[in-house]
């Protein structure tokens, strides 16, 4: 039996924690903490306002793919003043998902960078249909993230467990045809 590390990224409230919820078979380890006042000015609600907690360390969940394979998820924290955590929620990744939310582009960005910049570690982009649509096409997705044409972008909800696992799929493909500096763990 191999076991493998995913990293499930991405930008505050993009659905990192219920991607790792929908299809963890283990009850998902979440570092939700409730959002205080603290966080005014730094977390913008606007397009979640019935947001009321936060990833504050990292999700942690738990899949078989088959009887051969297991995939560690691990998610990060959306905000900025978490980003020292990133380094090491990577380290030992075979691939990473940088979850979007298609209404607020411009928090992605930065997720997206680290992983271009960071170029020993294969990823995709999955755009997260909140309230079951998509407020742009992929083309305008992937002109917007600047990102080429071997990053795969694919749609998904975050909240229905085979649209998640067809993201996880697609992740995987993508991390074998596209190797980097990362190793299945036996």
């Amino acid at each position: 039996m191999l076991s493998t590390k995913i990293v499930i990224a991405g930008g505050f409230g993009a659905g990192k924690t219920t991607l790792v919820g929908s299809v963890s078979e283990i009850p998902p380890v979440a570092t939700e903490a409730i959002m205080t006042e603290a966080s005014v000015g730094h977390d913008d609600t606007t397009a979640t306002p019935f947001k009321t907690t936060t990833t504050v360390a990292m999700d942690f969940g738990r899949i078989t793919v088959d009887r051969e394979l297991i995939l560690y998820m691990f998610g990060t924290p959306g905000q900025s003043r978490f980003w020292f955590m990133w380094d090491d929620l990577v380290r030992g990744a075979v691939g990473a998902v940088v979850v979007v939310d298609c209404r607020r582009l411009a928090d992605s960005f930065d997720a997206v960078d680290y992983f271009e910049t960071n170029q020993r570690i294969p990823y995709i982009v999955a755009l997260n249909r909140f309230d079951g649509h998509l407020d742009y096409s992929i083309d305008q997705v992937r002109e917007a993230l600047e990102v080429g044409p071997d990053v795969q972008i694919v749609d998904f909800d975050a909240r229905d467990t085979q649209s998640c696992g067809s993201v996880l799929m697609a992740l995987l493909r993508h991390a074998l045809e596209h190797p980097k500096d990362t190793e299945l763990v036996g």
